[in-house]
């Protein structure tokens, strides 16, 4: 695991035998760490890309120093990553809280962004029954700590077919998640719980798009997605069969084609 000062990550090189394509930033979800990422590396770095996956502050053992108060620390962070190890631009991909910090991206630093892939995610801010529901989860994650907010999350985070018939993909979010400390799993939820309306950044977003929703996903479900891509001109939406909020995890080899072809065509 690389580090660059405080900043804590994972990293596949590019092939050196394929063609280079540039760096893309792989952003986890909540309540994940980077290694949500892991069957990703291979595929896109055989496709010549430089692949790195940031862990958000405090996940999978690491420190939480300064502690997260908003999504725009988070923000922060990746540019100060991006400019430590001197990329100057990237694709930015993200899945649900990542989407969200991808979006917080476009609207903080917009110029290191030569291409988005959204996964699973929304532009809007919690509405106040869903601010009730992560003060709720928040005082979970103080309490009981991050066992008890998978135990919660866990339902939602996978789709039905998966569910019912992975319990290989259920073992192994469980086995990324628990990696994580009580308290940085606290301050993904007071991030999430911070963020801004990403709404009227939409019609002004000029670089290849992609937007991947699994069909399951009950979380942030396909319709959100269908209106992003309408307000995001050029964009490209896929719509994942028999998954969840997790493609990634859930269906790695169909993720990573879409991903992939996307990746070769528009960008």
């Amino acid at each position: 695991m690389p580090n660059a000062g405080r900043f804590r990550y994972l990293e596949a090189a590019a092939d050196p035998t394929a063609r280079p394509r540039g760096v893309l930033v792989l952003l986890h979800a909540f309540p994940l760490n980077a290694r949500m990422w892991g069957f990703q590396f291979e595929p896109l770095a055989a496709a010549g890309w430089r692949v790195i996956a940031p862990h958000m502050r405090g996940v999978d053992g690491g420190t939480a120093d300064p502690p997260t108060t908003t999504i725009d620390d988070y923000a922060a962070d990746v540019v100060d990553l991006l400019d430590a190890l001197h990329i100057k631009d990237a694709v930015i991909g993200g899945c649900s809280m990542g989407g969200y910090l991808a979006l917080a991206l476009m609207r903080l630093a917009p110029t290191y962004a030569r291409g988005l892939v959204l996964v699973d995610t929304r532009p809007q801010a919690d509405a106040p029954e869903a601010l009730d529901g992560r003060k709720k989860l928040l005082k979970t994650a103080q309490e009981q700590g991050a066992a008890a907010v998978l135990a919660d999350m866990e339902p939602k985070l996978l789709g039905e077919t998966t569910r019912r018939e992975r319990p290989d993909v259920v073992a192994h979010l469980r086995d990324i998640a628990l990696r994580n400390s009580n308290e940085s799993v606290a301050g993904m939820v007071r991030a999430l719980m911070s963020r801004k309306d990403s709404t009227p950044l939409l019609g002004g977003i000029r670089v290849p798009t992609l937007i991947v929703v699994g069909e399951e996903d009950t979380i942030t479900p396909p319709a959100l997605s269908q209106q992003m891509h309408a307000a995001i001109a050029g964009s490209q939406l896929e719509v994942l069969p028999r998954v969840g909020h997790l493609p990634n995890l859930e269906d790695p080899p169909l993720f990573n084609r879409v991903v992939t072809q996307f990746l070769a065509h528009r960008v």
